[in-house]
């Protein structure tokens, strides 16, 4: 699901209502639907957009042909837990306690404990789901996306949430810029016997600590 999360951009709860059909193996597509309430199936609706379709890599797709192999037949959801599926099948739904807001929300009880404890495990100390949604936003724009093609990939309703992440990237590529041709200059400057300026001492022991 974090793999899946860091390739698309997809949401929580895109991820968690995202079903078998929604994935195109052959095409190495997934789809974001909207969900109707079926006998398989409880009623979702996808948050701005009503439909997206979204890439997958060559290194997602085995990930997921393994997951499907994995799972028992009967289970439409990609990373639904068959214990948790069963009871919202068979006691929340039958007894008119999931609603469109469960939907969203309460896929999986205890989402965010167990997140945390990835976490833990992974040594990060502090971070939330929609940080893999953030990072893929940011992949798109370093390798060059435009602004209009992410925000249809995003699913964003607004361009203006879209430009927020692209001056994000942009300070950080200015920043990463000016270090790159700060540390040129003054190599060169050293090749032709010219003392490194206040800005360029400055630059070197940014990059000094940063090796500590």
């Amino acid at each position: 699901m974090i793999s899946v999360a860091l390739a698309t951009a997809m949401r929580r709860a895109e991820l968690l209502n995202c079903t078998w059909g929604d994935v195109d193996f052959d095409a190495k597509t997934i789809e974001v639907n909207a969900k109707q309430n079926t006998r398989e199936t409880w009623e979702w609706l996808v948050k701005d957009t009503d439909h997206r379709t979204l890439p997958l890599t060559e290194e997602i797709v085995p990930m997921l042909v393994d997951h499907q192999a994995q799972q028992r037949e009967g289970y439409p959801y990609v990373f639904v837990p068959i214990g948790r599926y069963d009871y919202i099948q068979n006691v929340l739904r039958p007894k008119g306690e999931w609603t469109l807001t469960d939907a969203r929300l309460k896929v999986v009880n205890n989402f965010r404990r167990e997140f945390n404890a990835i976490l833990r495990k992974a040594g990060v100390k502090k971070g939330t789901f929609h940080d893999f949604r953030r990072t893929a936003i940011s992949m798109w724009f370093t390798n060059g996306m435009s602004e209009h093609d992410v925000m249809v990939l995003a699913g964003h309703a607004s361009f203006a949430t879209t430009h927020e992440f692209y001056l994000a990237v942009a300070d950080d590529l200015v920043d990463r810029a000016r270090v790159a041709t700060a540390q040129g200059l003054r190599q060169k400057l050293i090749r032709f016997g010219t003392p490194p300026s206040r800005d360029e001492r400055m630059v070197d022991n940014m990059r000094r600590k940063s090796l500590h």
